[in-house]
Formats: C-alpha cells, sequence, structure tokens
C-alpha cells in the first residue's frame, strides 16, 4: 500500500492536533493542514540522515556497515559532479551530494506507509529551485565580480535591448522548470498508485511502486545535473 492513501498518515496524528490547537492563526497566514503535514515529512527526513550520521560513532580504517554505505555513496555523488563540472566543480560538491541525498530521500519517504513524498508538495520543490538560483548566481557573483554582468547582455552591445529580457526570463524559467518538474513527476506518480490501490487494492500497485524507486532516482538526478550545469554556465567567462 501506498504512503498516500487512507488510512491516514502518521504525520497527520501530529499535525491535526497542532493545526486545531492553532487554526485561527495558521489560517490568517495561509497556512493549511497540508502544508504542516508536509513539513513534518520533511523533518522526518531530515532526522533520518542526523541518525545516519550520528550512527557512525567513529571512522575505521576498513569501512564496514553504514560506513561503507556512506562512503560509496559520497564517492559515487563525487565521480559525478567531477565527471559533469570538471575538477573546478569539486568545491561544489557538498552543496550538490546534500541537494542529491535530501531529494533522494523526500522521493523515497513516499514509500514507506502512513508517510508522503515531501517532494509532492509544490512548496517544497519550489524551496530546492529557488536555492539551486541563488547559489548558482552567487557562484557567478563570487567569480567574476561585476563582470558576471555580461553573462546577460550578449556578444555585442547593439544587442542588449533584445538579450537582456531574453537571458533575465530564461534564467527565471529554471525556477520553473526545477520546480514544477520534480514536483510533477512525484506527484503523478503518487496519484496513480492512489488509483490503482483504490481499484484493485493488492498486487496491481506493486510495480507502479517498483517504477517509482526508478523514477525517484532519475528525478534526483535530473534535478542535480541541470543544477550542476547551471553552476558551470556561471563558471564560464562571458563572451
Amino acid at each position: 500500500m501506498s504512503a498516500n492513501i487512507h488510512p491516514p498518515m502518521l504525520t497527520d496524528l501530529v499535525t491535526t492536533k497542532l493545526y486545531e490547537g492553532h487554526e485561527a492563526y495558521f489560517h490568517a497566514q495561509g497556512i493549511t493542514h497540508a502544508d504542516l503535514n508536509n513539513v513534518m515529512n520533511t523533518w522526518i527526513v531530515m532526522a533520518i540522515f542526523i541518525i545516519a550520521v550520528l550512527a557512525m560513532k567513529k571512522l575505521e580504517i576498513i569501512p564496514r556497515g553504514i560506513q561503507n554505505f556512506w562512503e560509496v555513496t559520497v564517492r559515487t555523488l563525487e565521480d559525478l559532479v567531477v565527471e559533469t563540472m570538471g575538477e573546478e566543480g569539486r568545491p561544489y560538491f557538498p552543496f550538490i551530494a546534500t541537494l542529491a541525498l535530501f531529494i533522494l530521500t523526500c522521493n523515497l519517504i513516499g514509500i514507506i506507509p502512513y508517510l508522503q513524498s515531501s517532494t509532492n508538495n509544490l512548496n517544497t520543490t519550489l524551496a530546492l529551485a529557488l536555492t539551486s538560483f541563488v547559489m548558482t548566481h552567487y557562484v557567478g557573483i563570487k567569480m567574476h565580480g561585476f563582470k558576471y554582468v555580461k553573462h546577460f547582455l550578449g556578444p555585442v552591445p547593439w544587442l542588449i535591448p533584445l538579450i537582456l529580457p531574453i537571458e533575465i526570463i530564461g534564467h527565471l524559467s529554471r525556477i520553473l522548470s526545477l520546480s514544477f518538474r520534480l514536483f510533477g513527476n512525484i506527484m503523478g506518480e503518487d496519484l496513480a498508485i492512489v488509483i490503482l490501490t483504490l481499484l484493485v487494492p493488492w498486487l496491481v500497485p506493486l510495480p507502479m511502486m517498483v517504477l517509482q524507486v526508478f523514477t525517484s532516482f532519475i528525478q534526483t538526478l535530473v534535478f542535480i545535473m541541470l543544477a550542476m550545469m547551471y553552476i558551470v554556465g556561471s563558471l564560464e567567462e562571458a563572451h
């Protein structure tokens, strides 16, 4: 059974009480019960990482157990960053690795009964997209200073009135692209599992759940690959 179908989510037990106790305040702030439930699921993801890190009491020369898992994971992500961005991408490995692990866990947590994917909420994916957007331009400004503005002006001065609006729209559209792509795919899978489970509640939803695992990895890879390409673009000299 998928995490996104009845019976109620495990986090509903907490968020329902919280929302009912402060309903007037949350209503005035435009905060819905679904928002609180999404935040609770996101906290669960963060708690998983904290527990995983604390489980490594000490590092060993010959890794085993969870240390072996983390070393393989970190090495795989590091190789991906270097192959995509080159050696100059190493300083941004912690950012990319954090994005990858967080998004993947948020995608996969929905498979656990009574929980839901945090990334099937547009608020979460929009926050991730904005983080990538800000990081991209922070890197560009840090690397080039004021000259970074040349990325938006085009090759010749007389094209600036045409190129500048296009570049601004193109960069802002990255936020929509990153957030809606991730949100739409995860939400679509969740809805498909819900519908199949309601129609045939036993074996039929299982292939969709397997597909959800595959798609969770693919969507994570797509997001971080785009984030890396955006950062690489900001590192390049404007021509």
